[in-house]
C-alpha cells in the first residue's frame, strides 16, 4: 500500500487534533503501543511495513501493509518503528472514572464493581504532551484507576502523548473534563477527598500517612505556573513535596510519581 492509498491519506489526517476528535480515531505508533491497543480491543487497522513480528491481529481488525513512505506519512517518529495502529477513542465520564466503572482493560487497577476508585489523578491545564503520557505512565505504575486531564490540557491523543505514556494509555481509564473544578465536585461526590500538590501546601508528604491511606484524588497543576488559586483552595488539603536539596521545584511527572507511590504505599500498608 502506498502513501497515495486513500486509507493511508484519511489516516495520516489524524495528526491533527481536530480531525481526531471528530472521527474519535487516533493513531499508536510503535510495536508497544500497538501491542496493548490490541489488547485492549481498540485498534481499527494496523499499517505495517512487514519488518516486524506482530501480535496476532484480532478477526475484525484489518491488516495492511505499507511501503516506506506510507510508514513515514503515518508515524510521528522520526525514524518509524515500522507498525502504526488505527485506534478508536477511549476515554470514559469523569463521574465513571472516580466512581470506579471506567476501566478499559481487566487489570490489577481495576477496582471491584460499585467498589468506587482510590486513586486518581487530576492534571489542571497540563499542556505538554510528554508530561502528561509520563504522569499517565506513573499512574498506572503505582495502580491508580486512572487519570483525568481537566482544563486547557493537552490532547490525550497527541502522538507524543501516546508515545510518552509507553502503554500505558490503554492500561486504565482516561477522563476529559472541560472544567478542572467539576472534575473535582466528581471525585469528592465519588467519596474521594482532594488532595492539591503544592509547594507551600501546609502538610509535609512523608508526614500525611494517615492522609493518604483514604481514596483520594491528587490535583497537579501547569508545569510553569502550577496551580491557580481557586483550584487549590477547591482542594481538602494542599500537600507539600519536601526540597532538600537546592532545586527550585520539582518537575511535573516526577511530582505526580512522588505523590502517586506515597499515596499507593499508605493505601497499601
Amino acid at each position: 500500500m502506498a502513501a497515495s492509498n486513500p486509507r493511508v491519506k484519511e489516516a495520516r489526517k489524524l495528526s491533527r487534533r481536530s480531525v481526531r476528535s471528530e472521527r474519535r480515531l487516533f493513531l499508536a505508533d510503535g510495536p508497544n503501543a500497538v501491542t496493548e491497543a490490541l489488547a485492549a480491543g481498540v485498534v481499527e487497522e494496523v499499517f505495517t511495513d512487514g519488518r516486524l513480528l506482530l501480535p496476532e491481529i484480532p478477526a475484525g481488525v484489518t491488516l495492511s501493509t505499507v511501503d516506506d513512505r506510507a510508514m513515514k506519512a503515518l508515524s510521528d517518529s522520526v525514524t518509524p518503528a515500522g507498525v502504526v495502529a488505527l485506534c478508536r477513542f477511549l476515554d470514559v465520564p469523569v463521574e465513571s472514572l472516580v466512581e470506579g466503572r471506567g476501566a478499559p482493560t481487566t487489570s490489577p487497577a481495576t477496582p471491584a464493581a460499585g467498589a468506587g476508585s482510590r486513586l486518581v489523578a487530576i492534571c489542571a491545564e497540563v499542556r505538554d504532551p510528554g508530561n502528561a503520557g509520563t504522569v499517565i505512565r506513573c499512574a498506572d505504575a503505582a495502580g491508580a484507576d486512572g487519570v483525568v486531564l481537566a482544563g486547557d490540557a493537552v490532547d490525550a491523543y497527541n502522538p507524543k502523548t501516546v508515545r510518552a505514556s509507553a502503554g500505558s494509555l490503554f492500561h486504565l481509564p482516561i477522563a476529559l473534563s472541560r472544567d478542572p473544578l467539576e472534575a473535582i465536585r466528581a471525585a469528592r461526590d465519588a467519596g474521594m477527598q482532594v488532595l492539591a500538590a503544592d509547594g507551600a501546601g501546609e502538610v509535609g508528604l512523608h508526614e500525611a500517612g494517615d492522609l493518604l491511606a483514604g481514596p483520594t484524588a491528587w490535583l497537579f497543576g501547569n508545569e510553569a505556573h502550577g496551580l491557580p488559586e481557586d483550584l487549590a483552595a477547591a482542594a481538602d488539603h494542599r500537600v507539600r513535596i519536601p526540597i532538600h536539596g537546592r532545586a527550585e521545584s520539582l518537575n511535573l511527572s516526577t511530582a505526580a510519581a512522588l505523590c502517586l507511590y506515597e499515596s499507593a504505599r499508605a493505601q497499601r500498608s
